[in-house]
């Protein structure tokens, strides 16, 4: 009996195209690991009040003292200093956390009302602060000093006496 080439080379055919096509349906498997590192939190501790010292005013005429983060005062207007300043400090913080981190400080926006305790009242405006808002950056220790000063407000003929906020202002920290 004759046997056709061709209907051998058929099954042949088949028989090597399913070997190789099991090949291409074969799994492959690879892992990876997950990691997380947890950093120092941010904390910010006040050590100082911001306080403006001994401010005389005219009658006629209000004014400004600007206090700087440095603690430097210098008025404006109907305002002048005193050559006995009194105490004169701008407020001062200590930041910690992660070691050569940035962070990003946010000053207050609004005005801070000061009172004397009675109806007389003054504000603090246009706070400032060292290192600037956008440039804090840590130690490789994790610590950093921040002084902010402002600019207080005051009215002609504001009347004496010590004035103090009824509530604390905020500075704020996050890492950037």
């Amino acid at each position: 009996m004759y046997t056709n080439p061709s209907n051998l080379t058929r099954p042949i055919l088949i028989a090597l195209l399913l070997a190789g096509s099991s090949a291409t349906f074969a799994q492959s498997t690879a892992t990876a690991t997950a990691t997380a590192t947890i950093v120092t939190p941010i904390s910010i501790t006040k050590t100082v009040d911001m306080n403006f010292g001994n401010v005389a005013v005219q009658t006629s005429t209000g004014g400004t003292v600007v206090l700087t983060p440095a603690s430097v005062r210098s008025a404006f207007s109907g305002v002048t200093l005193p050559t006995t300043a009194g105490t004169v400090t701008a407020a001062s913080f200590d930041i910690a956390g992660q070691g050569n981190y940035t962070y990003v400080i946010t000053l207050p926006s609004s005005a801070l009302t000061i009172t004397d305790g009675a109806s007389h009242t003054m504000t603090v405006t246009i706070f400032t602060s060292t290192p600037t808002p956008a440039n804090g950056a840590l130690s490789a220790g994790g610590t950093q000093t921040l002084n902010v000063g402002a600019t207080l407000n005051v009215a002609a003929a504001q009347a004496a006496g010590v004035y103090v906020s009824a509530t604390p202002f905020n500075v704020t920290v996050n890492y950037n």
